[in-house]
């Protein structure tokens, strides 16, 4: 079966909800970090690391030309540093969708975010977020008191924001939740060369592990669509996920 089988498949999948990528750069071991605490962050520190640094543009160029829509945490958006800007943000086509439950992100980040983008969906079932107290024409904020059905949502952002194609770029614990509901389509992963190590460290897909032979059914398989090799010594990798895998024993 040829590529174009699992494109229909896909679609086939996906007409109520938008065409989904995780789209992320990992080391050769599959981790998304350089350790466990959030002082320590890849965007941070492979731009100071000789061997890593020389190809890490090529993940950058690759991003941007990832859908328009991007799906990320509030956690994320503190980690890399979006409560603490001050500067007047540089407008870019870009959408997020922004999941933030805890809050992370402060009424700073949350204005910043808002003028930086095109468009601002931020998702919470936190009643109090700083985001119901800012005002700005592309900044929607979607309540979900009992917590985000990632299924309702997807079809939700199709229906009422005509998003038709979303990269994801979350971490580790939420890649996982998707990928075993079946949200998510395809794979596009950058691996720099580099072995970070650590069981604590975040890895591409997280959550909980398998514990019987039964959980073995959420293990999610891969139909691989591309292997480039970069410069440097990255390789970009492509996959379509399968959507119904079969456990023989």
């Amino acid at each position: 079966m040829g590529f174009s089988f699992w494109h229909a498949m896909v679609e086939w999948c996906c007409m109520q909800r938008p065409e989904t990528t995780l789209f992320m750069l990992m080391s050769v071991d599959g981790k998304i970090s350089t350790g466990d605490t959030d002082v320590l962050d890849f965007d941070h520190d492979l731009p100071n690391i000789a061997g890593v640094r020389e190809g890490l543009h090529q993940y950058y160029d690759l991003e941007r030309k990832t859908d328009a829509f991007s799906l990320n945490t509030g956690r994320v958006m503190k980690k890399i540093g979006m409560n603490e800007k001050n500067d007047e943000p540089v407008p870019t086509p870009v959408s997020f969708v922004i999941i933030d439950n805890a809050p992370h992100l402060t009424t700073t980040g949350v204005n910043y975010l808002a003028k930086k983008l095109t468009q601002f969906i931020l998702v919470t079932s936190n009643a109090q977020h700083p985001a119901f107290n800012v005002s700005h024409k592309n900044l929607s904020v979607i309540f979900e008191p009992k917590g985000v059905v990632f299924g309702e949502l997807f079809e939700r952002l199709a229906r009422d924001f005509e998003v038709d194609a979303l990269t994801i770029q979350s971490g580790g614990t939420l890649n996982a939740a998707l990928l075993r509901e079946g949200l998510i389509d395809y794979l596009s992963i950058v691996v720099a060369p580099l072995v970070v190590g650590g069981a604590t460290t975040p890895t591409l897909a997280d959550g909980e592990a398998n514990h019987t032979i039964e959980d073995l059914r959420r293990l999610v398989a891969l139909k691989l669509i591309e292997v480039t090799p970069l410069k440097d010594s990255y390789i970009h990798l492509r996959y379509a996920v399968l959507r119904h895998p079969v456990l023989q024993r």
